[in-house]
């Protein structure tokens, strides 16, 4: 419905001090096109992208690749979807944006703003093993409803540390938690065993203080990223557990 799931676009106000952070976790620079007129920059550990958006008015959005657009546009506005962003034209590099229920930006581009790149399976970040991009919701069943209608599949997680509704894809998997919990759109991950911690000081990358209270014994560590993307580090469920995208 919503095309291949690309990247979560970041606004940074310091592209080179973001790459720098996220270089040392461990994930690699992609090769970037001359789609935006901003300064960008693309990360990745192989599972999840994220654009590093040099722009103020840049907005931190879910980017998604949908061709045809312009095609698929009546389509889109038939699902009661409120168009926020459009820019259709042939001499424009095509875009379309909308709001989840909580307020958070979806966007469609037509074409790929950069190039794959290719990591081995045991190439994984400091991080771990990327999980979800989780979202705070106020309005829980509004959300899930709209991203079921966008083709996701809603699932309840009630006895996870952080009791959520996941919205799952074939390209990407979102989470729905309570405000209390979850303040802004965050980065999960699951990593082995309980030395995430030291790796990361040992890198120059000290863990922040601070984590959901429902989280505080369970050896989760929590992240944050120069530009202030969040990051939540959980000690692993099994591999039968995970998505196989």
């Amino acid at each position: 419905m919503l095309g291949r799931f690309l990247e979560l676009s970041i606004a940074t106000p310091d592209i080179a001090e973001s790459l720098a952070f996220y270089e040392t976790l461990g994930f690699s620079q992609a090769q970037v096109g001359d789609a935006w007129p901003h300064p960008y920059a693309v990360v990745t550990d192989g599972r999840i992208c994220l654009g590093l958006h040099q722009e103020p008015s840049f907005e931190t959005s879910m980017t998604f690749v949908k061709q045809d657009l312009l095609k698929h546009l009546a389509g889109f506005e038939s699902l009661g979807l409120e168009i926020e962003l459009r820019r259709l034209a042939g001499d424009a590099f095509n875009e379309l944006g909308w709001r989840d229920p909580g307020g958070h930006l979806i966007r469609l581009v037509e074409a790929r703003t950069f190039s794959p790149v290719v990591r081995g399976p045991a190439e994984t970040s400091l991080c771990g093993y990327f999980v979800e991009i989780a979202l705070p919701a106020p309005s829980p069943e509004a959300a899930r409803a709209h991203w079921e209608r966008c083709g996701f599949v809603g699932l309840d997680e009630p006895d996870a540390s952080l009791p959520h509704v996941s919205c799952t894809s074939d390209s990407i998997d979102i989470g729905l938690y309570a405000p209390a919990h979850v303040r802004s759109p965050m980065l999960v991950f699951e990593a082995e065993g309980r030395e995430t911690p030291a790796r990361l000081t040992g890198a120059g990358i000290p863990p922040d203080r601070r984590l959901p209270a429902p989280l505080a014994h369970t050896g989760s560590t929590v992240l944050t990223a120069p530009e202030g993307t969040v990051i939540l580090i959980v000690p692993n469920q099994t591999a039968e557990s995970r998505p196989s995208w």
